[in-house]
């Protein structure tokens, strides 16, 4: 299915809520350090709920670690300035789902990155600033799992 890749997550309830995305969609999630929070913390657990065991959740000590597990494949950033939608996109089983943290989005030189693929937006009111993590997150890998069926043939 899709990997779920989050750049320095900071918030445990939007980890948590990703572990649940991930168990329900059938999507890997990928976590590089530092993490802002324990793999332990209560508010992750309690956002996770009783998912935790039906997640494949792996966490990376950087960027380059994280490559050499996921690479090769489609990487897709998602920030706001991208130059393309996440709807003018088609999917492939194994792509990368790639988001920033919470409080700073993507940093330049990972949005630069020769890895990544394409950077991706969601449309927003023009007042608006940025999504939560985890709804943006959940966007996307629902569009992308729409794309193929939710799992249907594959």
């Amino acid at each position: 299915m899709f990997r779920i890749l989050f750049h320095h997550p900071e918030i445990p309830g939007n980890t948590g809520n990703a572990i649940r995305l991930a168990a329900n969609t059938g999507c890997e999630l990928h976590l590089i350090e530092p993490l802002g929070f324990t793999l332990d913390t209560a508010r992750l657990r309690r956002a996770g709920l009783d998912y935790h065991d039906l997640a494949l959740v792996q966490v990376h000590a950087d960027l380059t670690s994280a490559w050499q597990v996921l690479l090769p494949a489609n990487v897709y950033a998602f920030t706001g300035s991208g130059t393309r939608r996440y709807t003018d996109v088609a999917y492939l089983p194994g792509d990368v789902l790639l988001f920033g943290c919470e409080s700073a989005g993507l940093p330049p030189e990972v949005l630069a990155a020769p890895e990544v693929t394409d950077r991706l937006r969601l449309p927003m009111m023009p007042t608006s600033r940025s999504l939560n993590l985890a709804n943006t997150t959940a966007v996307a890998v629902y569009e992308a799992w729409r794309q193929h069926s939710f799992g249907q043939g594959l």
